[in-house]
Order: C-alpha cells, then structure tokens, then sequence
C-alpha cells in the first residue's frame, strides 16, 4: 500500500466513522426534541455554543433531554471546522471552570468551623465547588453510543492546545482525572484479534499501527498466522475500539531480525512447537489516553494467556527499537566516547573527522560492508552504554522502551545489529534492536529493584559491553 493509497484509505475511514456518529446522534437529538426547548439563535458561534452548553447543565427535562442535549452539543462540535473547535474547547476551559470565589469562601468556611458536624458540612461543601460545572456536562456523553470514545478524542484535541496555556491544561486535566476513573484496569477486557475479526477491527490495527508499519491486508493476514497472536485491551464503552494491542511471533529461540519476523514468503510454523513468544510491537490506539497507563498489565495478561495455551513456551522477550539512540548519537556527546581504536577504524574507513555524521549522511551506509564492520562495535558499544548509563535529569533511563520495559521487570538480554534496517529502524536506532526478556521468576525483583534504586537489570554480556561490569 503506497503512502498515498494509505493516507486515502485511513481518511475515509475515519469520516465514515464521524458520519456514523453525527447520525447516531442526531437520530438521538430529534427524538427527544418534545422533551426539552433548544436555546433560542444567538448572534454569533460563540454565543450559541455558550448557550448549548449552559443548557446541558441546567437540567431541564430529566435524564432523556440531557442525553438529547449532549447528542447535540457532540454533533454541533463535530460540525465545526479546526477554528470553531478551537473555539469551543476554550470556551469550555474558561468559562465553565471553577467558581474561584465560591471555592475561597468554602475555604473560609472550613478554617472557621467548629465541632465535627460543622466541619463535616464544610467539607462537603468544599468537594462540590472543587468540581467544576464543566465536568456534569462531560459526563453526560458516557450514556451516548461512543460517547467516551468523543471524550478521549476530545482530550487528544485539548492536549495539542494546552502547551503553556493554564486554562487549557486544567481542562486536559479534568479529562485525564475522568478518563482514568473510567478506564481503570479492572473494567478492561483482553480480546485476541484474528483474521476472522470484523473488517472494521481490522482495518484499526492497519491505521493504528505504530512499530512497524502493516503495508496491506497481505501484511495484516500475515501478522495474524497460525503461529503469531494479537491481544489488545477494550473498554466496554468501547467496544470496537482496541486501546493498545501487541503482537506477538511465536518461534524457536529469541529472534534478532524484525524483517525475517515479518517476511509474508516464510513458511508459517507450528505454535506447538514453538518454545519463545517474541512481543515485536505495542501500539497504543488512543491519544487521548496519554498517560492513563495500561500497558505493562497488557504484556503480563498475554504472557498469562500464552503460558497457558502454549505450555511449552519458556522464554518470553520483546523484539524493541531503541528509538532515541540516533537523536542522542547525533546530538549528544558520543563523538567523545569513541576509544581510540574505534577511531582510528572510522579514519581507516574513510568516514572523517565528523565519525557517525559522514556516515549516517548515506542512505546506504549498511549496506556497505566496509563502512558496516567499521561502525558496528563501536555503535553496539554506545548502544549498550545508552540503555544502560543514559539518564534523565529525574534519574529514569533516556530511552522510553527502555523505561516502559524495564518498569515492568524485564532486563535487557541482547543488541541486535542490523535488526530493522528500514528507513524508520535506522533514523531511530541506526538498525539497532534490542531484547528485552521477561523472566517471570525475576520480574517481580527486577521491577522492585529499578522503582525503589533505578537498578537495570541487563545481561551480563550488555553490561561488559556497556563497562557497567
């Protein structure tokens, strides 16, 4: 599929999903139109979004009228274009947050009050103008058919406003605190995605991909072989929405190359006689769920349901970019770090004074032998160094699938040379691939060790590459 077959594809897609949803709402709007007044036409879009919104709160009608109210407050904001939605989430952020005078008397309240009925009462008093008047009106699109998934959305929308605006990030804020009530762990429901799910679930996993592109429905039937598995998390308001899945090669031994793992001519092998689960890619769906994690119960809920499907798998390992290596091989102090021979090999090569940045200046840098074999310790050596001694200003490793892995117990097992030598594998990583293998006898100790003291845990051979040993 060619990048412009694939823009036109997810396009029509998603505004078939929208025509969807404003009919699905409309349908819900006019039925129950007898049972509440519409605001009268104001004289300008802000005036009348202004009005919709004072109407879902005032709370005429009961619980069918407000239901109606939000189905068309949602519609009116699907209608606007990129400036009027503009408009209406800074209208929702400024002019229905808190009442600040109401929360300082409440305050005063409290500070003043005497004996522990009084105390109580203000208390109480002090939760309610805490909450702002926005946050009735967002909950009323939970009874809408996708009206959490029109919430999620929403929050992607105000988190690409919110930078360095207060306004904004409070109500980015209010959504992430509903949000994450809302999709806590326990209300979550893991699904395998086969070849024979709906068209539609397919054609998500094809848009949200986001490791390794999937080229096609040749691609996709691949991915979705007798010895390959997909899981994904959904939420039961959203039940054709996949929040993050993970796919998953089943195979003989750790697998070190992502392009023999995706290759549509291999032979499709036996599960049964597979002994490694290789988890090669995990695609969070929704961006508007940054920072509701759920992630690392996703890889110990698979891990679960494999072992258990497939008693002979023993070893459990992920097949990962390192996707800031290249960011800070170009932009950090790596050029100092060469050894001396490391440098005398890039000179003997003929790469120049600049090392890495004559070399990456090349499309075609690894597949040129004498260039490669110069270039592949000392880049596997600063790999390791990398994951393993790179930090943070808070301390945290600097790459973020390091971070996400090792959070949840695993250690780093092996670098991969020329593991995804695609344009993406070497603009982040430089073709690097690591393993991260989850020992389930040492997950508990590893994730324990690296929360409470920001210990790695890494394979011996990782750790004298990287002169931690």
């Amino acid at each position: 599929m060619s990048d412009r077959t694939s823009a036109r594809f997810f396009e029509g897609f998603f505004d078939r999903t929208l025509r969807n949803l404003r009919s699905a709402w409309r349908e819900i709007a006019e039925g129950a139109r007898g049972a509440w007044a519409r605001p009268e036409p104001a004289e300008d879009e802000a005036g009348r979004l202004r009005q919709q919104m004072r109407g879902c709160l005032d709370g005429k009608g009961g619980e069918v009228a407000a239901r109606a109210r939000a189905a068309d407050l949602g519609r009116t904001y699907l209608s606007l274009d990129r400036e009027g939605r503009e408009r209406f989430l800074r209208l929702l952020a400024e002019e229905f947050d808190l009442d600040r005078g109401a929360v300082d008397r409440c305050c005063s309240a409290l500070i003043a009050a005497s004996g522990a009925a009084e105390r109580w009462a203000a208390e109480k008093a002090l939760r309610e103008v805490l909450e702002p008047p926005r946050i009735t009106l967002l909950r009323q699109f939970n009874a809408l058919p996708e009206g959490v998934k029109f919430l999620v959305d929403r929050r992607a929308d105000v988190m690409d406003l919110a930078r360095g605006e207060l306004a904004m990030r409070r109500l980015e804020e209010d959504l992430r605190r509903l949000l994450a009530n809302w999709f806590d762990i326990g209300f979550l429901e893991l699904r395998r995605i086969t070849w024979e799910a709906p068209a539609a679930l397919l054609e998500k996993l094809m848009a949200y991909e986001a490791v390794h592109e999937i080229r096609g429905w040749n691609d996709l039937k691949n991915r979705l072989e007798a010895d390959r598995r997909c899981f994904a998390f959904f939420h039961p308001r959203m039940p054709d929405e996949p929040l993050i899945f993970v796919e998953v090669a089943l195979v003989k031994g750790i697998a070190g190359n992502v392009h023999a793992l995706l290759d549509e001519a291999a032979p499709v092998g036996d599960p049964e006689s597979a002994d490694t689960a290789i988890f090669y890619s995990i695609s969070n769906c929704q961006h508007g769920l940054a920072g509701i994690s759920f992630g690392d119960f996703l890889i110990k809920r698979v891990v679960a349901a494999l072992a258990a499907e497939l008693p002979r798998l023993k070893v459990f390992a992920t097949l990962s970019p390192v996707t800031g290596f290249r960011n800070w091989l170009d932009h950090g102090d790596a050029a100092n770090l060469l050894l001396p021979a490391e440098q005398a090999a890039l000179e003997a090569a003929g790469i120049g004074e600049r090392s890495f940045a004559d070399v990456f200046s090349r499309a075609d840098w690894h597949q040129d032998p004498g260039i490669a074999n110069a270039v592949r310790e000392p880049l596997l050596r600063l790999c390791a160094r990398y994951l393993l001694r790179e930090r943070t200003p808070s301390g945290r490793p600097l790459d973020p699938v390091a971070h996400f892995h090792l959070s949840n117990g695993a250690r780093i097992e092996r670098l991969n040379w020329q593991g995804d030598v695609s344009a993406r594998g070497l603009n982040q990583s430089a073709g690097i691939m690591v393993n991260y293998l989850y020992r389930l006898a040492d997950i508990e100790e590893n994730h324990e060790a690296y929360k409470s003291e920001g210990r790695i845990a890494a394979a011996p051979a990782v750790k004298s590459l990287a002169g931690t040993l």
